[in-house]
């Protein structure tokens, strides 16, 4: 590897972990809430209108809870049996997850949806992930059995072909101490640089697999996948989508399209269920 590359590692490594880390860690009071609302509740049964359940997938530095606050509701409000998995522990490092090798996450995540399929009696479950969340299932699909288990995998702003140095260095005055947080080895974000081994892995041969439909909802204020089109995915059964064509004056950038944009929620609801979906527009925030 050049120096300059070397070097180059751990200072995206911090602007990696910085785009990420805004909310706190989920308490064991919010995830009592989560599972008395009728999401990560494991005797909920799929109804006919919605036959699948939904596993969220968090981005890096998320969790199973303070990730879907917003999304988790919108849905099981919808009719939906919504799970969440925690992934991508490291060893020392609690609350904070998605940092682990990419593809042991995966490996999470298979266990995971044999779970939930397990609990619903499903054949097949839908996946809805943010930013790494919306990448890395992929690695499932492609290469651990996924597409036998899985209808639709819905990215929000997922780094689908990496991410580079462009414009993260805004970021990095909001979140003293970011750099403390990943002194220690986080291959988690090595592996989602631009031009890593394991996103040179993921998208060889082509970024999607037969038998699964695929959606990507990206925004153009996007600053930690940078271009925001490098989310986008090429193959049958893609579905990509910019949030500001549905509404102009959309202002979400990375964060906030997975936290709280009912815009962005819209666009999934129609992803999981495209026989009734309704056009998305800036109104759709009041849906």
């Amino acid at each position: 590897m050049l120096p300059w590359k070397r070097l180059l590692r751990p200072v995206i490594a911090l602007l990696l972990t910085a785009a990420v880390a805004v909310v706190p860690a989920a308490t064991s009071a919010q995830a009592a809430e989560a599972a008395s609302s009728g999401w990560n509740d494991y005797n909920c049964k799929p109804s006919a209108a919605h036959p699948r359940p939904v596993v969220l997938v968090h981005g890096t530095l998320g969790n199973s809870v303070d990730n879907w606050l917003g999304l988790a509701p919108y849905l099981t409000k919808r009719g939906y049996c919504v799970f969440s998995l925690d992934y991508g522990q490291l060893p020392g490092v609690p609350f904070f997850y998605g940092l682990g090798p990419i593809d042991k996450s995966a490996e999470q995540l298979d266990a995971f949806v044999d779970k939930v399929l397990a609990a619903t009696g499903a054949a097949e479950a839908d996946l809805v992930g943010h930013s790494q969340g919306g990448m890395m299932p992929r690695y499932y699909l492609k290469f651990l059995g996924g597409a036998a288990e899985v209808n639709a995998l819905v990215g929000l702003a997922p780094d689908n072909h990496g991410t580079s140095l462009s414009g993260l260095t805004n970021l990095l005055p909001y979140f003293p101490g970011a750099e403390d947080l990943i002194s220690a080895a986080t291959p988690g974000l090595a592996d989602q640089i631009v031009g890593s081994a394991f996103l040179t892995k993921l998208n060889a041969g082509g970024d999607t697999v037969p038998g699964v439909k695929y959606t990507v909802i990206a925004t153009k204020y996007d600053e930690v996948v940078t271009p925001y089109r490098s989310g986008f995915l090429d193959g049958a059964d893609v579905h990509n989508v910019l949030l500001q064509d549905l509404c102009s004056v959309d202002l979400s950038e990375h964060l906030a399209i997975g936290l709280l944009d009912r815009i962005a929620f819209h666009e999934v609801a129609n992803a999981l269920d495209p026989a009734k979906a309704t056009r998305t527009t800036c109104a759709s925030v009041f849906s």
